[in-house]
């Protein structure tokens, strides 16, 4: 996070020919911490969303955050003032909430969702940013979970925070990199995964045993599949990044919905095959496992599943 705030790295953008590239280095960060891998698809997020809607780019020293959850519950409002537009209400999951200069975060206006960015008001924070964020603070005690406890999610309280307005009413959900990020997420669930897997291999390389073995093979392949798909939907996004054929939210759905599944596979079989000595005394393994038990929550489950079953069943988009 501190070599991209200052400029020390770069990412390829989503579409631009180097989306694998993108994806391997999401997936890179989340085999060593998942919930640092978290604050970096954020920020890295923010960087594309801006570029694509057309707001002012992320500046150098700036930590951003994206902050569009939408639990049920009242969230965030917006409305314009004679200044221009302020945020009040509560937003959750906010990412990076004690650490990040800068956000995107939705909010509900008069006339539909919209995307705004504003400064949070962290200590140090670049003044150049959107607006000033002083009425933006975390809510003690909101964020006291054990897997992705780093990300540093809890809820946000907003009080008449300045922001400035990024594309239009749905431009977030409607442009097609919010379908391309949904994949970069899948790419740090993967490299999750891969964490996950390592005392596994080293369990089976120490010596033979071929229950050991089996699972590792399991888990081999279901790792390759899931690189493969990423790989894939990599290449299908640089080849159609404006998604004009209209294949984007399909592709989402399906590679999401598989890391998904073989995270979830790796978790059963990695556990059944080493027991609970990792979980118990290898507290790296313990975290990692308690890390992506949680980040593939953002994985709908079977409300996701239906709306993939619903696209091929009824030929929405393409490859339907």
């Amino acid at each position: 996070m501190d070599a991209l705030a200052v400029g020390a790295v770069e990412c390829p953008l989503p579409g631009g020919g180097g989306t694998a590239a993108r994806f391997e280095e999401l997936a890179a960060v989340a085999r060593e911490d998942l919930s640092v891998a978290r604050l970096v698809e954020g920020h890295l997020d923010a960087v594309a969303i801006l570029g694509e809607l057309g707001g002012r780019p992320a500046q150098l020293g700036q930590y951003w955050g994206v902050w569009a959850a939408e639990p049920p519950g009242s969230g965030l409002t917006a409305r314009r003032t004679a200044g221009g537009w302020v945020l009040d209400g509560v937003k959750r999951y906010c990412s990076g909430a004690h650490t990040c200069t800068h956000a995107l975060v939705t909010a509900l206006a008069e006339d539909g969702r919209r995307l705004f960015a504003v400064r949070t008001g962290i200590p140090g924070a670049d003044a150049r940013g959107p607006e000033d964020g002083s009425g933006c603070r975390p809510v003690p005690g909101s964020w006291r979970a054990v897997g992705m406890a780093g990300s540093d999610s809890p809820d946000v309280r907003f009080t008449a925070v300045p922001a400035t307005e990024v594309g239009g009413v749905e431009a977030y959900l409607r442009r097609p990199g919010f379908h391309h990020g949904g994949v970069g997420v899948a790419a740090c669930w993967y490299g999750g995964a891969q964490a996950v897997a390592r005392v596994l291999f080293e369990k089976a390389g120490r010596g033979e045993d071929s229950f050991t073995d089996a699972q590792a093979g399991a888990v081999h392949l279901t790792l390759y599949a899931a690189g493969a798909a990423l790989r894939q939907a990599a290449e299908e996004i640089d080849a159609d990044p404006l998604d004009r054929a209209g294949g984007a939210a399909l592709r989402a759905l399906r590679v999401r919905a598989l890391v998904a599944q073989a995270c979830a596979e790796v978790l059963d079989r990695v556990g059944r095959a080493t027991g609970a000595g990792p979980l118990c005394h290898d507290h790296r393994h313990a975290q990692a496992v308690a890390d992506l038990t949680v980040y593939v929550r953002q994985h709908h489950a079977e409300r996701d599943l239906a709306a993939l079953g619903a696209r091929v069943a009824r030929g929405a988009g393409a490859g339907a």
